[in-house]
């Protein structure tokens, strides 16, 4: 199965006519979800077809109480750590172009232990693809991750939020496909001691793109770049792609709202690589940035993620 720990947070959103300036006060439309990097994936990822099992965090709240009926409602396969802290919640800005502005407080997410984590550990003896973000405790995301390669699982980090994340050789060990957005890809590369890159780096050479990618360590980076697509960075030839980098461009979508794009395309990545494991990756990344894409076109996070006969319909798969 796919296996996924991550994070849950309840996201509070405002959409605004346009976001406000410091110190001023702005009208908006509010509505409240599902959310959370880990707890997105998942739900995006069964969705896409996959047989998903996700491990997360709650408090003992109201809030933890919905988050388990809606995964009950997805029937998804939630093992879920009840700890002292509140269940996580994020506060959204979303404005007329499908931007947003959050700030969360991880909550719960934190709070979990690496013993505690471990009592779950016959999860990850059965997985076949693992994946996992930056929202939870550190300590406990490099043991799963650690597990989940011990077990011979194919292993897959969203880096995300990465602002202050050094990724050394315990990460880059137990790490086989790294999935950075345009930001945390900079933030990545700057921890790595590389350059300070522009705003318009993406638009360098695919060689030089490779080059930067691959300061980072790890065997395979598919770096997300919203409505240019995606690229992509091997060490070597692998994961049955003949080229060792080359971009995939983005579908043209209508979008209302990103907001959990980004974890749409890693729940698409990972389902597509479970579902299908001897079809070269490229034909995964293809596949996650067309889902993606879809899920811009609703409002929301968890609640927004398409099901694979919409991705069928939209793309003829």
């Amino acid at each position: 199965m796919l296996l996924i720990y991550g994070s849950f947070v309840q996201d509070q959103v405002w959409r605004v006519n346009q976001f406000p300036a410091v110190g001023q006060t702005c009208v908006g439309q509010f509505a409240t979800g599902p959310g959370g990097k880990g707890f997105n994936q998942a739900i995006a990822g069964q969705r896409a077809g996959a047989a998903v099992q996700f491990l997360g965090a709650l408090g003992d709240d109201l809030l933890g109480t919905g988050a388990r009926a809606f995964a009950a409602q997805e029937k998804l396969d939630a093992h879920w750590f009840i700890t002292q802290e509140a269940t996580a919640t994020a506060g959204i800005l979303v404005d007329p172009e499908g931007r947003n502005l959050i700030a969360v407080a991880l909550a719960a997410n934190l709070a979990l232990s690496v013993a505690q984590l471990q009592q779950a550990a016959d999860r990850f003896l059965a997985c076949k693809v693992f994946l996992t973000q930056l929202e939870c405790d550190r300590d406990c995301t490099l043991a799963a991750l650690q597990w989940a390669k011990h077990a011979g699982a194919s292993t897959i980090l969203n880096p995300a939020p990465a602002p202050e994340f050094l990724l050394d050789r315990p990460w880059q060990a137990c790490i086989d496909v790294l999935t950075p957005n345009e930001t945390e890809f900079c933030a990545l590369l700057r921890q790595a001691g590389g350059p300070v890159l522009g705003a318009h780096f993406v638009h360098e050479s695919d060689a030089q793109l490779h080059a930067w990618c691959q300061a980072l360590g790890v065997p395979t980076v598919i770096m997300t770049l919203g409505a240019l697509g995606a690229f992509v960075s091997h060490r070597e030839p692998r994961l049955g792609d003949s080229a060792q980098y080359y971009r995939v461009p983005a579908e043209r979508v209508n979008p209302i709202d990103t907001t959990g794009a980004g974890d749409a395309f890693n729940g698409a990545l990972a389902a597509s690589m479970w579902l299908d494991p001897d079809q070269p990756l490229g034909t995964h990344v293809r596949f996650a940035s067309q889902f993606a894409g879809l899920s811009t076109e609703q409002p929301g996070a968890a609640r927004a993620m398409p099901t694979r006969a919409q991705w069928q319909a939209r793309f003829g798969g």
